[in-house]
């Protein structure tokens, strides 16, 4: 099953610090899901002056329970970047 990610970084005064901190971390683990199948793609949300305020993300996971299981050692949350996350069932269309 696929979920969809929308994850909005910290707006403090230390948010972009936590989220560079951590960064390296978090893409490490985006390719051990990659090479799974069960990240399928993502990326950086962007202000209008293009700096990152958040992220997309787009899993592949049986169920929510097992997705949960994987955030609960995201960076981007243990390290307290993203602070508001929503997470919906998604099906990616599909062109014959």
């Amino acid at each position: 099953m696929q979920f969809l990610l929308i994850a909005y970084d910290g707006t403090d005064g230390e948010a972009f610090r936590r989220r560079s901190k951590v960064r390296p971390e978090h893409l490490e683990n985006v390719d051990k899901l990659r090479q799974k199948g069960e990240f399928l793609f993502g990326g950086a949300i962007l202000d209008d002056n293009e700096n990152m305020i958040g992220s997309v993300i787009v899993y592949e996971f049986p169920d929510r329970q097992s997705l949960d299981k994987m955030l609960e050692k995201e960076p981007y949350i243990t390290g307290k970047v993203w602070e508001l996350i929503d997470i919906k069932p998604f099906r990616l269309a599909k062109h014959d």
